[in-house]
């Protein structure tokens, strides 16, 4: 009998033990939370705060990182878009970018909008040189016109050479 209640003791002296420890680690998360989160952005003045403090104005930065975060995407898309409406200022349009990854062709024309040519020419240039035109669309920014097309090799033997479709374009659109 004695081996079962000193088993017992044993079981609770070890469940006890890991509960202190488990509660030890908690307390050491929960500062270690609250000192990474920025006095200017503490909510309370209190010197000690509960866990709930701790976990409620971490979740609150965390929020505040989050819009912060899309904030900046939204400055760096505005800073991108304006530096793109510039381009036309520093160089000659029209502008032709053609990558070429894998079996795919892209192609970035920025045209401005009294330059005309035909859309069409440019996708028989693309179908002559074995590429088939995937999707392509525009967009009408101020007074340039930005032309994306997505093509792909129609023969995956012949494939396609960027450096011959992309001097084809600028003749065409000159």
């Amino acid at each position: 009998m004695r081996n079962c209640h000193g088993g017992r003791a044993d079981l609770k002296l070890e469940r006890k033990m890991a509960e202190k420890y488990r509660r030890l680690h908690m307390k050491t998360l929960y500062l270690k939370l609250s000192s990474i989160i920025p006095a200017e952005h503490r909510t309370t003045a209190k010197d000690i705060m509960t866990k709930q403090d701790n976990l409620d104005q971490a979740a609150s930065y965390i929020k505040y990182l989050g819009e912060r975060i899309e904030k900046l995407k939204q400055r760096r898309l505005v800073q991108t878009s304006a530096a793109r409406n510039e381009m036309g200022t520093g160089y000659l349009l029209p502008i032709i970018e053609v990558k070429y990854q894998d079996l795919n062709l892209e192609i970035l024309l920025i045209s401005g909008v009294n330059k005309s040519f035909m859309f069409h020419e440019v996708i028989n240039v693309l179908e002559e040189e074995g590429a088939e035109v995937i999707h392509a669309s525009f967009s009408v920014v101020g007074d340039k016109i930005y032309h994306t097309i997505h093509s792909q090799a129609v023969s995956t033997r012949i494939g396609l050479e960027a450096s011959r479709v992309s001097e084809r374009l600028k003749e065409l659109v000159k």
